[in-house]
């Protein structure tokens, strides 16, 4: 399913983790069977052209700024950058055809185990002479905490991060002054605002499942990672049936069999979503970074919450880490680093321009005035960023396999079934988890 314009322009995750079954299953199909190739646009970069290929992350003012940045760039040897944007539609097969035909680019972003899927093909080239860069002009120690760590394979960092596409609880304050309630702070005051929400005709765990539409599935794994749990246990396998998802997804449909989550949400798309928190139906729920901007209401009546603890004591929230990442094919590897380099030096003017709808990964650009603002970037910054998974957890580290579960059908069908309370957790979680071990063992 295809993200919408106004999908692209709100920084959805479309960037970290590409389109829904269609980017999941391709890279799987492709690591089965080789895929083939076929004429793909643009070329790997003749004559000392570092080619970047760049998606669509928010309107086109954003790709008109990034494409003066990315041709400013003026390297040693007179290496030259040139810019191009690709289409999420099919965005994998782009790649891939054009990898395959040597026409692909030397550096680009894409989708967030893109790097990962690539580089089982041997088409990656390592970032760690970046790193070192970023270590001796300063920027490595202005990275956000933790924010490189899921890049480290053992053969090196696959790829560098440029922009964390965060979840964070939202509440919407009138509603709760109306239904006088305190904010949750832990899973039974969640379910306490999520009763007295109801009485005023709002819902207190928003989310949606319909056309397009992540959010189920990022609030169920954010929900099991807030209890400790994840869908893969700390060295990368399956382990969906462990005690703390189970008891997780019990208490998602304890919110589901209360009336706290909206029945109609299975159907219900981003736009759909975002009305509910313009039209007050929306009292709580997890979302993505400028909600208020994004749904059209910037009264300060939309804020971020506090993280909840979940019944162990845990706090945590899910991040996708958007990354861009270099090719071995390319005209200069030194010519591909030194771009890199360049490029990330420059992202501050994206935020400075606020172009972007998600968090930077440097600590100076979270300090900028257009960024810090906003109170409530600063509280994700503050509170939430460092709470933060990846689709990983239990485990750290990003891998290809990450591509099956992210808005694969197994996921999809699993969030669906508990928003609708159609089974008991353990009886989803077993359905989900041979889900993945069929498409897994292709």
């Amino acid at each position: 399913m295809n993200a919408t314009p106004e999908h692209r322009r709100s920084f959805s995750r479309r960037g970290f983790l590409g389109l829904t079954a269609a980017a999941a299953s391709v890279p799987l199909l492709a690591a089965c069977g080789g895929g083939s190739a076929s004429q793909g646009g643009g070329g790997g970069g003749a004559g000392g052209t570092v080619k970047f290929w760049d998606m669509p992350w928010a309107t086109p003012a954003y790709n008109d700024a990034a494409k003066g940045i990315a041709e400013g760039f003026s390297g040693a040897n007179g290496a030259k950058a040139s810019y191009q944007i690709i289409q999420w539609n099919n965005f994998y097969q782009t790649f891939s055809s054009a990898i395959a035909s040597k026409t692909g680019p030397a550096v680009s972003t894409g989708g967030g185990f893109q790097a990962f899927q690539f580089e089982q093909q041997g088409q990656i080239a390592y970032a760690d002479k970046v790193i070192e860069k970023l270590k001796a002009n300063g920027q490595f120690d202005d990275f956000l905490p933790g924010v490189l760590d899921p890049f480290k394979s053992d053969k090196g960092y696959v790829a560098v991060p440029w922009q964390l596409d965060m979840r964070v609880f939202w509440y919407r304050k009138s509603l709760f002054e109306k239904a006088n309630v305190a904010l949750p702070t832990d899973w039974p005051s969640l379910l306490e605002a999520g009763k007295a929400l109801k009485k005023v005709g709002a819902f207190g765990f928003t989310t949606g499942a319909g056309a397009g539409n992540n959010y189920a599935n990022h609030s169920m794994i954010m929900m099991m990672v807030n209890n400790g749990g994840g869908v893969w246990n700390k060295d990368g396998e399956l382990d969906l049936m462990n005690d703390r998802n189970v008891e997780a997804m019990e208490f998602v449909l304890e919110l589901v069999s209360n009336g706290i989550v909206d029945p109609a949400a299975v159907s219900y798309t981003t736009d759909n979503m975002s009305a509910q928190w313009k039209d007050g139906k929306a009292g709580y729920g997890l979302f993505q970074v400028n909600v208020p901007q994004r749904v059209g209401d910037t009264s300060g009546d939309l804020l971020v919450a506090d993280p909840i603890k979940g019944p162990h004591g845990d706090k945590a929230t899910i991040v996708f880490p958007n990354n861009i990442m270099m090719y071995t094919n390319t005209p200069s590897q030194e010519a591909s680093e030194e771009f890199l380099v360049y490029y990330l030096g420059q992202l501050k003017q994206l935020w400075q321009k606020k172009l972007m709808s998600a968090l930077p990964v440097f600590k100076s650009i979270t300090e900028i005035p257009e960024f810090a603002n906003d109170p409530n970037n600063v509280k994700i910054v503050k509170d939430w960023q460092p709470i933060a998974k990846t689709f990983a957890a239990q485990g750290s580290r990003l891998n290809a396999n990450l591509a099956a579960l992210d808005g694969g059908q197994a996921l999809n069908q699993f969030s669906q079934t508990i928003i609708t309370g159609k089974a008991d957790a353990k009886t989803a979680l077993q359905t989900f988890q041979s889900g993945l071990e069929s498409v897994l063992k292709k």
